[in-house]
């Protein structure tokens, strides 16, 4: 098979409040089956279910999807609060050792909101519950009606809604050729502290970070607080990120299929 095998991190869900699921969002798999024309494998954020190791020997890539669970904040040594709930314990086990795994093996991984801030805590950084209350950010949650409901036209709520001022000459500023874009805006949750793994390649005009790399990976690891999943057919900014994941998609699959990773893999476990 020369497609690239693209495991995709499934999310808890309960249908009828009784049977428990894991669900993947139709436009993940588009994206991946479109743009990086891949081929898109589910597996569960459940440690009873997925073993890391047995699931990094069959995948060319991973993609961290959004999500409404917040990450628990005992990752980064703060409370509990329940006006942050839900939040999502089963994943947080598989997604935070997953990224160290993918960073370490050099198997390409790429973050989506929730999946951009799962990358931020595993680089040891922290998280504001709602980055909205700090002073001078702007509210990065979805567009609401005044009765409080989610607007209904998805038109709407993914629009381009604020800027993002990338580093010059940085990854994503080679990716789109520029050094400012406009992207969508549907989290809570952002980056407080950075942690020591973590650099910032773009910022929001409120401060916000919305872009980052794992400072030691020697592949693709990246991740956007964004949700490129929505439109990269049309987006060229979101069709960038996926084309380049899909491009280093490929390569690991090459080097894996010819043996190449492997030797990769004792040279990291050697330092």
């Amino acid at each position: 098979m020369s497609r690239p095998v693209i495991g995709i991190i499934g999310n808890r869900y309960s249908i009828e409040d009784r049977f428990p699921v894991q669900v993947v969002g139709d436009r993940n798999m588009a994206a991946v089956t479109d743009v990086m024309g891949g081929l898109p494998l589910m597996f569960a954020a459940h440690p009873a279910i997925t073993d890391i190791e047995a699931l990094l020997e069959v995948v060319d890539g991973v993609l961290l999807t959004g999500a409404r669970a917040n990450v628990h904040p005992r990752h980064f040594g703060m409370e509990p609060n329940p006006r942050h709930e839900p939040y999502d314990e089963e994943r947080d086990s598989i997604a935070l050792p997953l990224i160290d795994a993918c960073v370490a093996r050099g198997v390409p991984v790429f973050g989506i909101c929730r999946g951009f801030q799962e990358m931020a805590v595993a680089g040891g950084a922290t998280l504001h519950p709602e980055i909205r209350e700090l002073p001078g950010r702007i509210n990065h949650r979805m567009p609401r009606l005044e009765t409080g409901e989610v607007h209904p036209d998805p038109e709407v709520v993914f629009a381009d809604r604020h800027g993002v001022d990338l580093t010059p000459g940085g990854i994503f500023a080679g990716m789109f050729g520029s050094d400012k874009i406009r992207v969508n805006s549907l989290h809570g949750q952002g980056i407080l502290d950075l942690g020591d793994r973590i650099v910032v390649e773009g910022v929001a005009d409120d401060g916000t970070i919305e872009a980052i790399r794992m400072r030691e990976a020697k592949d693709f690891a990246l991740g956007v607080q964004w949700h490129a999943e929505y439109d990269p057919q049309t987006n060229p900014i979101n069709r960038a990120l996926f084309e380049s994941f899909g491009e280093a998609a490929r390569a690991y699959r090459a080097a894996r299929l010819g043996g190449g990773v492997t030797e990769r893999v004792k040279g990291v476990a050697a330092r």
